[in-house]
């Protein structure tokens, strides 16, 4: 019988083979692109760049994160009720205690960041401790935390760099044939001419979807994994609902790093979003993910 370790093994998988898929994608648009405009060398440089400046984001992705989003050091003599909390789940989870911030907004949220799980970094609203009793607030830390220890930090780098890489690699592509490279005159040139500029306006699309889908998939993942952190899925679920029923977006919302919050920060979509809608969304429906959480005890 399928248990949460299952679930989340499988997941896991095929999120790798996914980005596995895509990587193999990527590479063979940078050879079309090479061949298009006849020039082999497109790849390994828009491979070289992408990598060197995603690895750097990499490193600095918590420091980057938290200036974003204007978080502050949460000190342990103000918030010191907050720090046993988040000690006493890390612990339990099996998990160094992550570094804690606080965002001085009114909107509910929270998120993890951090390139691993020595590196983590916890970061909440003062409304979400406003909002939030105790077990609520647990139910979003366990969330967090599993995060950081279903290494949801290495997937989203590895899907950061590949996005770079293939926008990168459209960008280039228009830019030449606007400033007119390449020479090829033959009907079959003509044809892949067409289909190259097809890819290149398609590609970033098709990149970043895969990203937000990626993204949905970790959020049921650590909502099952932090439910049976707190053995109390409940906490969650009313959690959700209380940050959904807030609806204001954060001060600070901001595209780059909309994935990373527990919740959407420019405030949670209705139930009847459209399918194109969802498609573009960086997190799953609150009714979805309570769905997910309470099953049949609703």
């Amino acid at each position: 019988m399928a248990t949460i370790y299952t679930h989340q093994t499988s997941n896991v998988a095929k999120t790798w083979a996914l980005m596995t898929a895509f990587f193999i994608a990527v590479i063979g648009l940078g050879w079309f692109f090479g061949f298009v405009l006849d020039e082999p060398g497109i790849l390994p440089i828009a491979v070289i760049i992408a990598v060197v400046m995603n690895v750097g984001s990499y490193w600095f992705s918590d420091k980057l994160v938290i200036s974003m989003s204007g978080a502050k050091p949460a000190g342990e003599a103000e918030y010191g009720e907050l720090h046993n909390l988040i000690e006493n789940l890390a612990i339990t989870a099996g998990l160094p205690k992550p570094k804690i911030f606080v965002i001085n907004d009114p909107a509910p949220n929270a998120f993890a960041t951090g390139r691993n799980k020595e590196h983590a970094v916890v970061a909440v609203t003062s409304g979400l401790l406003a909002l939030l009793d105790r077990t609520e607030l647990e139910g979003v830390i366990a969330h967090e935390l599993s995060h950081i220890g279903n290494k949801d930090m290495l997937v989203s780098t590895v899907a950061v760099v590949l996005v770079g890489f293939v926008t990168l690699l459209a960008d280039f592509f228009l830019r030449s044939r606007l400033m007119g490279g390449g020479d090829r005159d033959s009907k079959a040139g003509s044809i892949f001419m067409l289909v190259g500029f097809a890819l290149a306006l398609l590609s970033p699309v098709i990149a970043s979807l895969m990203q937000l889908a990626i993204s949905r998939k970790r959020e049921f993942l650590a909502d099952a994994t932090g439910a049976l952190l707190t053995r109390y899925p409940e906490g969650l679920a009313s959690a959700l609902q209380k940050i959904a029923a807030y609806g204001r977006p954060l001060q600070r919302a901001n595209n780059a790093t909309a994935h990373l919050f527990i919740s959407n920060p420019f405030g949670p979509g209705k139930s009847s979003r459209s399918f194109i809608a969802n498609l573009f969304s960086t997190h799953p429906s609150v009714e979805a993910r309570v769905q997910a959480l309470l099953g049949n005890k609703q």
